[in-house]
């Protein structure tokens, strides 16, 4: 099987890529390293299924055809543009390359009959109505740029599914964490508190901290989307994955750092995009292809403490 992984230098990519690997895939990445690292990939170099790295853009039409040509099975497509406030502060960045450069992946998809593995988010949801957990069939409401060029997407893959009978999945994956995230990119709050202890700094909370959030592991995350891929079930629909479990901010703070005189509070940049409560209902994912998470949030986060460690040191 091939495939290729569109935003594979990036966080969840990475990951992604080390699962194909791991399944015998031989492997394609295409990345414009704007939120992904090169070293993400570094101890796959050597790997004799990873076929292909390409630093290009999914707008730049011409690289993107020159990829394709690999004639992949299986098109992963995660690349987007991915922070909420940036979204707030240039609507056309997140149209470009959140819609436009989805219907370029999909226009290489139908010519050659690939399936789609849609990264989609939780984002799309009416978080005024989410006092109980969230699951598919909840209410639609996008409140950025951000999340409505996302939903955009979705839809847009959707048709192509309907119109042209183009295999397409898309999953809604919650609150990911774990190695290789970024921690100055917001939805990163485990790695960002981890990353603040290690460095003796104080935790920056912003808002009350009440809001919650359900934090999903990154290899469960890459579990869900692999297993999600490989069933026939899952064609044309939309897939949540969670933890089941949502946790207030500030108790993840003090989780994370006891010493309570380190926990800091500061005002939103942009408080109507905040969030009061994420809890992801995975139970669709759970009848349909038979995926549960597995690494408990303590777990989760003595991984990412263990990776960051180990970079220091290495460093």
């Amino acid at each position: 099987m091939k495939a290729l992984i569109t935003g594979g230098a990036g966080f969840i990519g990475r990951w992604l890529v080390k699962k194909l690997l791991d399944e015998n895939f031989e492997v394609w990445v295409l990345d414009n390293l704007e939120n992904g690292l090169e070293s993400n990939l570094e101890e796959f170099h050597n790997h004799p299924l990873l076929k292909g790295v390409v630093y290009e853009d999914i707008l730049n039409e011409k690289a993107l055809h020159s990829v394709f040509a690999c004639k992949p099975d299986i098109v992963y497509h995660l690349a987007a543009q991915i922070n909420v406030h940036e979204s707030l502060e240039n609507p056309c960045k997140a149209y470009e390359i959140n819609i436009k450069g989805t219907y370029n992946v999909l226009e290489e998809c139908r010519a050659i009959g690939a399936k789609v593995m849609l990264m989609g988010t939780c984002m799309v949801y009416d978080m005024a109505e989410s006092h109980k957990a969230i699951d598919e069939n909840h209410p639609l409401k996008p409140t950025s740029p951000y999340a409505g060029s996302k939903l955009s997407a979705e839809i847009l893959a959707e048709s192509y599914y309907h119109s042209y009978g183009l295999p397409v999945v898309t999953c809604r994956p919650f609150n990911t964490y774990g190695p290789y995230q970024k921690y100055n990119l917001e939805g990163g709050v485990v790695s960002i508190f981890v990353r603040q202890v290690l460095n003796g700094d104080d935790l920056t909370i912003f808002g009350d901290g009440t809001q919650t959030r359900d934090l999903l592991y990154v290899e469960d995350c890459v579990d869900f989307l692999y297993t999600a891929s490989r069933s026939e079930k899952a064609l044309g629909q939309v897939i949540n994955a969670g933890s089941g479990t949502d946790i207030a901010v500030l108790d993840l703070a003090k989780m994370i750092c006891p010493d309570a005189s380190k926990i800091r509070f500061a005002e939103h940049r942009h408080p109507q995009s905040e969030i009061p409560k994420l809890l992801c209902d995975y139970s669709k994912a759970r009848s349909l292809l038979g995926w549960e998470p597995k690494v408990d949030l303590s777990t989760g986060i003595e991984k990412l403490k263990a990776q960051l460690l180990e970079t220091c040191a290495l460093a």
